[in-house]
């Protein structure tokens, strides 16, 4: 048995890859927050035929839905930001470029203020995170409107509370971590909380969707890394924030659902529908070339 095992690891390690694709439910914040748990089977979309779908954030736009994702083609190596019209790849456009192919681009963190619709991307490769104001005329164009911050922030989430921006992030270098900053206005300078780095459980230092509001309470989504990378998702309640203080729970978890069983990393909510992310593990013959491949784009990069 053990040489079978053995045989069997070396297969999956050499042989096998992730597969990332989108779904939904219907399921409220209120409805997700009193269950504890997703409220169903999720839907899942007709893969795409990419390595990476991910990241999603659906938005209200002249009262349709769009959703906002990343893509990553593992031979292009950077991942994209897309656009979809309709809940099917096959609608699917790109957004505009933000920066060169160089640069990797990910979690579109889409909102709603006053009217307008903003999206603050991942991106942390430019070592910046910037906030876009979205042309609801042509929802996959974006206008750049401020510099947030300047470093190399991930999974950046921000949300209006107590009168003040709020802006979550973690470092791409250390995810285990915490960084909150705040101003007063969207075009204002984010000043740095007293705290940072926060030191809170590494489950709730990277962003795991949009910050929401449930019977008064605030809540956070947060990536559980624990297992693997986009293990699991951690839903917490945000109990004291301010300038100076921030206390938070974790009140339970979310898990991967089959046939994307080997991880969740993504949820937001929109007209009712809970979006999620999915992973699965596929097998690829080409899979070692892919592998090598990577190892020598990250060494020369």
């Amino acid at each position: 048995m053990e040489p079978l095992k053995t045989f069997i690891n070396l297969f999956d390690k050499f042989f096998t890859c992730s597969r990332w694709n989108i779904g939904y439910l219907n399921q409220t914040p209120q409805e997700l927050i009193k269950a504890k748990q997703l409220a169903g089977k999720v839907t899942w979309l007709t893969e795409d035929d990419v390595d990476y779908a991910a990241d999603p954030f659906p938005v209200m736009i002249n009262g349709h839905m769009h959703l906002y994702y990343e893509e990553l083609n593992f031979w292009k190596g950077k991942g994209e930001l897309m656009l979809l019209n309709s809940m099917s790849f096959k609608s699917k456009e790109k957004i505009s470029a933000l920066y060169s192919n160089s640069v990797h681009l990910s979690y579109p963190y889409t909102f709603s203020i006053g009217g307008k619709i903003y999206c603050v991307p991942e991106s942390s490769e430019a070592n910046e995170v910037v906030l876009y104001q979205v042309n609801v005329d042509k929802p996959q164009k974006f206008e750049k409107l401020n510099v947030l911050l300047t470093g190399r922030f991930v999974d950046s989430s921000i949300i209006y509370y107590n009168e003040k921006y709020w802006l979550f992030n973690s470092k791409s270098k250390n995810t285990n971590l915490l960084y909150i900053f705040h101003a007063d206005s969207l075009m204002g300078k984010f000043e740095p909380h007293k705290q940072n780095p926060i030191k809170v459980n590494s489950s709730m230092c990277r962003s795991a969707g949009r910050l929401f509001i449930a019977d008064k309470k605030l809540y956070m989504p947060s990536q559980n890394h624990q297992k693997c990378y986009g293990g699991s998702v951690v839903i917490n309640e945000i109990t004291l924030l301010s300038e100076t203080e921030f206390k938070c729970a974790s009140v339970f978890k979310i898990g991967a659902q089959p046939p994307y069983n080997q991880g969740l990393h993504t949820i937001n909510f929109c007209n009712g529908l809970l979006i999620v992310d999915g992973k699965r593990k596929v097998y690829s013959l080409i899979n070692p070339l892919k592998k090598f491949v990577r190892k020598v784009r990250n060494y020369i990069n």
